[in-house]
């Protein structure tokens, strides 16, 4: 056996399924896309086998593209889960034979309910499409594994034609980022969106902050004891004046000079980046690689409020 062939073989066969899945949408689909658009209540998305695990996978892309959606196990349904669905819900049954008994001994509790029922099947004859209000029959194709009959192929185009609703139910919605953040709050991308500086910036008794006028040496203690790499300085009406980082600490120290005979105006830097901590934390990330520096003092108006370090913003799983 070549087994490279044979893997590519596999392949074949499932986008030979998608294509003809592609090109078998017609107004069918248009209708499926319309009950999930205007359903009222949640789309459910049911199946047993292989493709119960394709519904679960579906009802978690429809929840996080903006349509109320949850995986409904046929056969808990049987034992007190129809309780979940109710008659402004749509359900979607999936079998590619249409005769899954799990699935065919739901179907008229469905319909007492008063659900919306859409069969996605591959045999128009079915007890599933002769159930449903709406049922999209898939093209004949074959399974892709030696006996043709494991699911393989079937579960691969109902995938792609469940995305394809999902993805474009949240187009007519006009879902967005800030929208795909809002469920996705652990994630990169809405880590990006939602946290802001005042998130994840010390402030208070945890920054470092000195006086214009102190020694050095006091700069010096802050440093070491709010360990953020930079300490503020600050005037008597508590306006930033300046920045002292550990950089500037150890260029003095490779030039000789006895740090603790100075004060904090003879090293501090001038002009230092700031920003406010009602900008996203993405945005700092952008001005510290950018400036190619480790830390931004946050301020509110003229005053040093804070400071945000290259590795919170990262820590947190934000890397640009």
């Amino acid at each position: 056996m070549d087994r490279l062939a044979e893997a590519k073989r596999v392949f074949d066969i499932e986008i030979a399924a998608l294509e003809k899945t592609r090109d078998a949408l017609d107004e069918t689909w248009l209708k499926i896309l319309d009950l999930i658009i205007n359903c009222e209540g949640k789309v459910i998305v049911t199946g047993m086998g292989k493709p119960g695990h394709i519904a679960a996978k579906l009802a978690a892309t429809f929840a996080s593209l903006g349509t109320p959606a949850f995986r409904l196990h046929p056969a808990e349904a049987m034992h007190g889960d129809l309780g979940m669905v109710s008659s402004n819900d749509v359900v979607i049954a999936i079998s590619f034979s249409g005769e899954s008994d799990e699935i065919v001994r739901i179907l008229p509790n469905i319909r007492m309910i008063g659900a919306t029922l859409i069969g996605i099947t591959g045999n128009a004859d079915s007890t599933l499409a002769r159930a449903s209000d709406v049922v999209q029959v898939l093209p004949p194709f074959e399974e892709a594994c030696y006996l043709k009959l494991a699911p393989t192929a079937s579960t691969t185009a109902v995938l792609c034609y469940g995305d394809s609703l999902a993805v474009v139910a949240s187009g007519v919605y006009g879902f967005r980022d800030e929208n795909y953040a809002l469920f996705h709050p652990a994630g990169s991308l809405g880590k990006k969106l939602i946290l802001k500086v005042g998130d994840l910036m010390a402030r208070d008794e945890k920054n470092a902050k000195v006086h214009v006028r102190v020694p050095l040496k006091d700069a010096i203690i802050e440093l070491s004891k709010k360990g953020l790499g930079a300490v503020s300085v600050v005037d008597d009406s508590d306006t930033l004046v300046g920045i002292i980082t550990d950089g500037d600490l150890r260029r003095q120290l490779e030039k000789g000079a006895d740090v603790y005979s100075m004060h904090v105006e003879e090293v501090m830097s001038v002009h230092p980046a700031t920003i406010t901590e009602d900008r996203l934390a993405v945005e700092a990330l952008r001005v510290l690689k950018e400036r190619n520096i480790s830390c931004l003092i946050v301020t509110e108006g003229d005053r040093a409020v804070g400071t945000i370090r290259l590795q919170d913003i990262i820590g947190v799983g934000i890397v640009g």
